[in-house]
C-alpha cells in the first residue's frame, strides 16, 4: 500500500495529516523561521534554502517572508528571482526554470480538495505539479493553480488567476486568466 506522500507525489487522494508528512512540515518550519529572520545575512539565507529545497539554483534569490509547504518538492532553476510574500505550497512537485522573475505576493497552489464535502470534512486532498518555464515573468499577486504549466517567455499580469496551461511567449491577464493579444 502506498503511502499518504506517495499518493500526494502521484496525484492521488491522500490525507495530510500524516507522520510522514507532519516531520516534513515540522523540518521546513525549523528551517523557515531561520530564513524569513531579517536579520539573517544573504549567505546565510541561501544556505537555508539550499538545505530546504529540492533545487535552489545559482544566483537565485528569494526575498522573505516566504512560505512553502515542505519545500522538498520545489525546485527553482538559476538566475531566478522571487520578490516577497511568495506562497509557494508544494505538495506536488513545482519547478521553476531559469531567469524567471516572481513579484511580490505570488501564490503557487498545488493542492485541490474534494468537491464532495463529506471527503472534504474527512480531510481529504490531493495535488497537481506546477511547472513554470525559463524566463518568465509573473506579476504581483498573481494566483497559479495546480496541475498548470507555463511557458517559456511567458508573462502572466499582476493578479491573474492561471486556471490553465498558458503556451511559450503568451502574456495573459484577468480572472481567469485569458490570453492577450499580441502588441
Amino acid at each position: 500500500m502506498a503511502s499518504n506522500r506517495e499518493l500526494m507525489l502521484a496525484g492521488e487522494w491522500y490525507l495530510a495529516d500524516d507522520p510522514e508528512l507532519s516531520e516534513m512540515a515540522a523540518r521546513r518550519h525549523r528551517i523557515q523561521a531561520r530564513w524569513n529572520d531579517p536579520a539573517r545575512t544573504d549567505v546565510e539565507v541561501r544556505s537555508d534554502l539550499s538545505e530546504l529545497l529540492a533545487g535552489f539554483g545559482e544566483g537565485s534569490v528569494i526575498r522573505p517572508p516566504f512560505h512553502c509547504d515542505y519545500g522538498a518538492h520545489l525546485t527553482i532553476g538559476a538566475g531566478v528571482f522571487v520578490n516577497y510574500g511568495g506562497v509557494f505550497l508544494d505538495c506536488a512537485p513545482i519547478t521553476i526554470g531559469d531567469a524567471t522573475q516572481i513579484a511580490s505576493n505570488v501564490q503557487l497552489l498545488t493542492p485541490d480538495h474534494p468537491r464532495d464535502p463529506v471527503l472534504r470534512r474527512a480531510g481529504w486532498e490531493a495535488a497537481h505539479p506546477i511547472t513554470i518555464g525559463e524566463n518568465v515573468w509573473i506579476g504581483g499577486g498573481a494566483i497559479v493553480v495546480g496541475g498548470v504549466t507555463i511557458g517559456d517567455d511567458a508573462i502572466v499580469a499582476a493578479g491573474a488567476v492561471v486556471t490553465r496551461d498558458v503556451p511559450a511567449g503568451v502574456t495573459v491577464a484577468g480572472v481567469p486568466a485569458r490570453a492577450l493579444p499580441p502588441r
